[in-house]
């Protein structure tokens, strides 16, 4: 249990800093000042500031389990900077965490396959890309499903169920472990896609009620939007969680 818990942490940690690295990035290109870019929990202390690079601080927090990115200081509460941007900027900078992650799959799966299957570099691209598609098409689906009631979120796993897909991968080898890095990453960039308040997908549906309104929406607004969502992603997490465990129980 201890190196499922171990290679949980670290693979989940992994593909959540290539995420928020994706919205940095979006973010420096677009002129969007990130004021820190963290390894931890966000709402868990600071342990220490590793370094600073122009307007931004890299750091450790106290918990640690992935990772976030900072658009607002002491003196920028709102992310003013950061709502000021144009929408085409905005929605770069939203879809960035996503895009990377897909990307990142893509690169983990290459040399698993040429490894694992014994694949030429050719044939191995050309799977990853099938696999890759599937994933998302696959995912998709499911989520659709989910709300349009024809399936339950049973299907879905949480902390605890991933946790021991993490130990059975970890203890199949390298290859394995590089195969559920990969699913992982694009489960987290899929997800993030979702129109729901709190994750990427639901800032650029709020950019779409922006672009259609022809009027942006408050940047107080925006901050009580996230936070009933992120309320509700907990419930959901919490319920997936049971869930996981009473399959584990029974």
């Amino acid at each position: 249990m201890f190196i499922a818990i171990v290679s949980f942490v670290l693979v989940l940690s992994l593909v959540v800093l290539v995420h928020e690295f994706g919205h940095f990035l979006a973010a420096r290109r677009a002129g969007v000042p990130v004021y820190e870019f963290s390894i931890g929990f966000p709402f868990s202390p600071r342990i220490v500031t590793l370094f600073r690079h122009r307007e931004t601080e890299f750091t450790i927090r106290l918990l640690p389990l992935g990772g976030f990115v900072s658009f607002s200081n002491e003196t920028d509460e709102h992310a003013k900077k950061l709502f000021a941007a144009s929408r085409t900027s905005r929605a770069l900078i939203m879809s960035g965490g996503s895009f990377f992650n897909v990307i990142f799959a893509f690169s983990v799966f290459v040399p698993a396959f040429m490894i694992g299957e014994n694949m030429s570099l050719f044939s191995a691209v050309a799977t990853s890309i099938q696999t890759v598609w599937v994933v998302i098409s696959e995912t998709a689906r499911l989520f659709l499903n989910i709300f349009s009631g024809s399936a339950g979120v049973e299907n879905l796993s949480g902390p605890v169920g991933i946790t021991v897909l993490a130990g059975q991968a970890a203890s199949g080898g390298w290859v394995d472990l590089l195969l559920f890095t990969g699913f992982l990453s694009l489960s987290l960039g899929i997800m993030n896609m979702l129109p729901f308040p709190g994750l990427d997908g639901g800032q650029l549906f709020m950019l779409l009620i922006e672009a259609l309104r022809n009027k942006p929406i408050g940047a107080g607004t925006h901050q009580i939007i996230n936070l009933a969502g992120i309320a509700l992603f907990i419930m959901l997490s919490l319920f997936v969680t049971w869930h996981d465990i009473s399959k584990l129980i029974s």
